[in-house]
């Protein structure tokens, strides 16, 4: 790989990991529209791992917060049980406890899916043609459920019902061009969150998704003996990561004061030109 390949592919995954316009899309663009090889599951696994870095050193206060919350939720374990037996009412729980549960119930659609995808479809979602579709239609959808969406959540009001729903909705992001950002932003604004507080939660929950793509990538390349491009996948990882942590760093201010809207004309424009090179 070159480093111009190295940068280039690095930049690309660290904005789009993050932006609703789907990072896995633009990475099977990239060598389709330039001819290079394709980057290989060293370098899949290095970006991921870079993403995941981005998240966590942006949301190092609230990641602390779910790792505090979860082992105090552990802990309160017995009592809860044993109050449940006794027939008495429970004293409240760590509410950070239980975001980073829902977080973990979350993926798990994520998981299963994605297994059933790696064992019997492999790549056979990969097509320009699918993300020439998928772009434009989930941009469509991203532009109806934020316009038309109530915003009565913030993140502490988040439920059971909530984390399921999205994480049923990142399992969607599996396809090639609907943005694991996007789905679950989208998600999250049907079921009533503030923009902000939607991109929060869908960051929040890429952390176990991030980390289970870059251990079954970075267990692909062990088992395959793929080492030669090792120093590739540490420079793409690293770029990654900076690259990630200035796209949240923009979507959150953005989000703050504006909506999704520039997002939304971007799918559609590079929709279109993918359907003008697909069929014409």
């Amino acid at each position: 790989m070159s480093w111009l390949q190295i940068v280039v592919l690095a930049v690309v995954q660290g904005i789009t990991e993050f932006l609703p316009i789907s990072s896995s899309a633009h990475l099977i663009l990239v060598p389709n529209l330039t001819g290079w090889p394709d980057q290989g599951v060293a370098v899949d696994a290095a970006s991921h791992l870079g993403t995941l870095a981005a998240v966590l050193a942006y949301f190092w206060r609230d990641v602390g917060r779910l790792i505090v919350g979860f082992l105090h939720l552990l802990a309160a374990i017995p009592r809860l049980l044993a109050d449940l037996i006794a027939g008495r009412g429970t004293d409240p729980v760590d509410r950070w406890g239980l975001i980073a549960l829902y977080i973990i119930i979350g993926t798990i659609p994520l998981i299963l899916v994605g297994l059933y995808i790696d064992r019997y479809v492999g790549n056979g979602l990969r097509k320009m043609e699918i993300i020439a579709w998928t772009l434009p239609i989930f941009g469509v959808v991203l532009y109806l459920a934020d316009r038309f969406a109530r915003t009565i959540h913030r993140l502490d009001n988040l439920r059971f019902g909530h984390a399921i729903t999205i994480g049923c909705a990142q399992a969607l992001a599996l396809i090639p061009g609907i943005s694991r950002s996007g789905i679950t932003m989208v998600t999250g604004r049907l079921l009533g969150f503030e923009r902000a507080e939607a991109a929060r939660f869908s960051f929040l929950l890429s952390i176990p998704a991030s980390a289970a793509a870059g251990a079954l990538e970075t267990y692909k390349m062990i088992e395959v003996g793929d080492t030669a491009m090792l120093h590739n996948a540490a420079a793409v990882g690293v770029l990654s990561a900076l690259a990630g942590i200035a796209a949240i760093a923009f979507l959150m201010t953005w989000l703050r004061r504006s909506n999704f809207t520039p997002f939304v004309v971007y799918r559609l424009l590079l929709g279109a030109v993918l359907l003008y090179l697909v069929y014409a």
